[in-house]
């Protein structure tokens, strides 16, 4: 399987990357925990059907030293015990604000307040900005359909 078109080769789509990867950094120096990053990435990039960022995300994760059995449990987070709370209001942020279209409300505010409970401002922000950030990750691989398991 190939992709449809080589982003590398497209000096937009390069520039373009370029800025999603220079804010993902801007990411990882923030407070929120590098692991709850990887699993809010994991889990958008499975509802998103995003077999690329899936990948990545679980390699990454993986090398960050996420246990196999985690990993496994992303996709079934709400019947699984081996999340902590704020693990699992990031992941409730990440599956309202992924899947907005699914929702005439978009967001609510008992998942937002749930966050909020758990994570600042500043890591509320960098949670925000992670989702949104995957988000578009995993809607350009899936446009082109990026293929999965060479990351």
């Amino acid at each position: 399987m190939e992709a449809r078109l080589n982003l590398f080769a497209s000096p937009v789509a390069a520039k373009f990357a370029k800025h999603l990867v220079a804010a993902n950094k801007a990411l990882m120096e923030s407070t929120l925990p590098a692991s709850t990053q990887e699993l809010v990435k994991l889990r958008a990039s499975q509802i998103n059907g995003c077999g690329f960022c899936t990948d990545m995300h679980v390699k990454d994760a993986e090398h960050a030293g996420e246990t196999p059995a985690r990993l496994h449990l992303v996709a079934v987070w709400r019947e699984a015990t081996v999340f902590t709370d704020a693990e699992r209001a990031a992941l409730e942020l990440t599956e309202q604000g992924t899947r907005i279209a699914d929702a005439a409300g978009g967001v609510t505010d008992e998942a937002w307040a749930n966050a909020a409970k758990h994570y600042d401002d500043e890591q509320l922000a960098a949670l925000v900005c992670a989702i949104a950030l995957i988000n578009a990750f995993n809607r350009g691989n899936v446009i082109i359909r990026q293929p999965a398991g060479n990351y």
